[in-house]
C-alpha cells in the first residue's frame, strides 16, 4: 500500500495515502488541550511562565512542563518517522508497545502452521497463518484460503497446557477465534491447534500464539 509524508503539529509521520489502508493497530494524534486553557503542568501543578515552557505530550495532548514530558519515545501507532515528545505514563506505554512492533508483530507476519478447524466441523486442514503486510488481515493458506479481516475479530482464546494447581509451566498448543463475515452479524468460530507431529514447528507456532495474544489486547 502507498504511503505519504505528511507533517504535523507533533512532527512527521509516514500514512498510508488512503485512510481505508490503515493499519487497525493506528491510533489517531489526539487533539492537543488549548494553551490558554493550561495554565499549569497538568501533572505537577507548576505554573508556567517564560522560563518554565509548556509542551504537549503527543499521545494524550495535554499539557506538560519540560520534567514531566521530557521523554522522547517511538510511537509507531501514529506512525511518525522520529520519536516524539510525551508524558512519563503515556512513555512507558509506548515503550511497551514498541516492543510489539519490533517483535511479535514480525513474528506474525512471518506465520506459523496450524491445523485449522472451521466451526463445528470434525475435519481439520493443515494450513500457514499469518498476517498481512499491511496488519489489516489474518492469512491462511492451504488447500483452502480466508483472509479475515482483523477489525471483525471479535474474540481470541489461546489454548494452553502444562498448567496445575499447585503452579507450573504453561505452553500456548492452539487458539479459538471467532469473526463476524462482513456484511453479516453471523459469528463464525476457527480452532487453530500446533501439529504434534511438527516438533521443529512447536516453537514457532508457540512463539506465533504468544504475539497473537498480545496483538489482541
Amino acid at each position: 500500500d502507498a504511503k505519504k509524508l505528511v507533517r504535523s503539529p507533533s512532527g512527521l509521520r509516514m500514512v498510508p495515502e488512503h485512510r481505508a489502508a490503515r493499519s487497525p493497530f493506528g491510533l489517531d494524534e489526539p487533539p492537543w488541550v488549548p494553551d490558554k486553557e493550561c495554565p499549569r503542568c497538568m501533572q505537577c501543578d507548576t505554573k508556567f511562565d517564560f522560563i518554565t515552557r509548556k509542551h504537549h505530550c503527543r499521545r494524550c495532548g495535554k499539557c506538560f512542563c519540560d520534567k514531566c514530558c521530557s521523554k522522547k519515545v517511538p510511537l509507531p501507532r501514529m506512525c511518525f518517522v522520529d520519536p516524539v515528545r510525551q508524558c512519563a505514563e503515556c512513555a512507558l506505554v509506548s515503550q511497551k508497545e514498541t516492543e510489539f512492533y519490533d517483535k511479535q508483530l514480525k513474528v506474525l507476519m512471518n506465520g506459523a502452521t496450524f491445523f485449522v478447524t472451521l466451526g463445528t466441523s470434525d475435519k481439520s486442514e493443515l494450513m500457514v497463518c499469518r498476517l498481512s503486510n499491511n496488519q489489516r488481515y489474518l492469512v491462511l493458506d492451504g488447500d483452502s484460503h480466508y483472509e479475515i479481516e482483523i477489525i471483525q475479530i471479535s474474540t481470541v482464546q489461546i489454548l494452553t497446557e502444562g498448567f496445575t494447581p499447585g503452579g507450573g509451566n504453561t505452553r500456548a498448543i492452539g487458539m479459538i477465534l471467532q469473526y463476524k463475515v462482513p456484511g453479516s452479524e453471523e459469528v463464525t468460530q476457527m480452532k487453530f491447534t500446533a501439529g504434534e507431529d511438527f516438533s521443529c514447528n512447536k516453537k514457532l507456532s508457540a512463539a506465533w500464539l504468544a504475539a497473537m495474544h498480545k496483538a489482541s489486547k
